[in-house]
């Protein structure tokens, strides 16, 4: 699994569908993945998958410098449910194939995305790998340099591998993604919708240097998984035996959505393209701080900013609605 600073051949997005999950915000929705489209689409071919009766609606969204391939599908999280690509350095490409069931049983139905790993790399005409693991792609994050980044609340989850030894999900990881060795974060954010996917907590930003997401207020319901995933990542060392770097970024304000439940704000939830990188704002007072810090994170690439609260309020971020494809080659 290479790095997502690795050069990327495409960016793969799925049109929001799920009614149920979306209600009145339906609208603000496909106008939030339209606008992150719309950016990506500077930097890299962008392809959406839509449902055959939404097509038309990608365009009109979207606009012509974005791609539509028709496919049926439940949600429209595609970090999630597409492959993770993998690459052998030499410009060929294959995918690991997940099982999905929807987050641990939270959202139904799923048969469709369940298909959707399958079904795009028989499109792409690329190997597939097939995982006995129940696991979605927010929740792996890799240096690229044989280091993974995971959490045990998703990998551990009851309703996703009751049974899964940590020893025998090392193995699983590792044999499927060419990594050596796992970093294990603990919890997540509160009443975050996939159990605690580690795109929300940390991520590589190059080998040896990691992105954590903060906070200092101790009275705060994330204080203590924050914390304690810091504390993991400064006392873990990486496959080449290196003492991470590790660059906190305070979360934003709390705030509730529509269920009363709270956000699952994060900075960390951004997405890199192969000269920009698409920064979550949250019209928050922390907004420009975190744009900052992840602008020099990524001194060679275009930091630019992109209001994703309506996203959070289906329950995840733009590096959940995106899926990197990557050209096979490493710079």
């Amino acid at each position: 699994m290479p790095p997502e600073w690795a050069p990327h051949a495409r960016t793969w997005m799925a049109w929001p569908v799920r009614e149920s999950l979306w209600g009145k915000r339906m609208e603000s929705a496909r106008e939030s993945y339209a606008a992150v489209a719309r950016a990506i689409a500077r930097f890299e071919p962008v392809t959406v998958i839509a449902e055959p009766s939404s097509v038309a609606d990608v365009s009109l969204y979207c606009g012509s410098g974005v791609g539509c391939l028709p496919m049926e599908h439940d949600d429209s999280w595609m970090r999630d449910a597409g492959p993770t690509f993998l690459s052998d350095g030499a410009g060929n490409i294959a995918g690991v194939d997940w099982v999905f069931n929807g987050w641990g049983e939270r959202y139904t139905p799923y048969d469709k995305d369940a298909e959707l790993a399958r079904r795009l790399c028989e499109h792409l005409d690329v190997e597939r790998y097939e995982s006995r693991m129940v696991l979605e792609g927010g929740a792996i994050h890799t240096d690229g340099d044989g280091t993974l980044l995971t959490t045990e609340s998703v990998v551990f989850d009851p309703e996703r591998n009751p049974d899964i030894s940590r020893t025998d999900a090392e193995r699983e990881l590792c044999a499927m993604l060419g990594c050596e060795h796992v970093i294990w974060l603990g919890d997540g954010l509160t009443d975050d919708d996939t159990g605690g996917h580690v795109d929300n907590l940390a991520c590589f930003v190059a080998p040896g240097v990691v992105l954590a997401l903060s906070t200092r207020d101790s009275r705060d319901s994330n204080y203590a998984a924050l914390q304690d995933n810091i504390d993991r990542l400064k006392k873990a060392r990486d496959a080449k035996g290196r003492q991470l770097e590790v660059i906190e970024i305070e979360q934003p304000k709390a705030r509730k959505g529509d269920q009363g439940g709270r956000l699952a704000l994060s900075y960390l939830n951004f997405y890199l393209t192969n000269a920009g990188v698409i920064v979550p704002q949250f019209e928050d007072a922390r907004d420009d701080a975190a744009l900052e810090t992840i602008a020099r994170a990524f001194p060679r690439r275009e930091a630019v900013p992109v209001v994703a609260t309506d996203l959070v309020h289906g329950g995840g971020g733009l590096h959940c609605i995106t899926q990197q494809q990557p050209t096979g080659v490493m710079e």
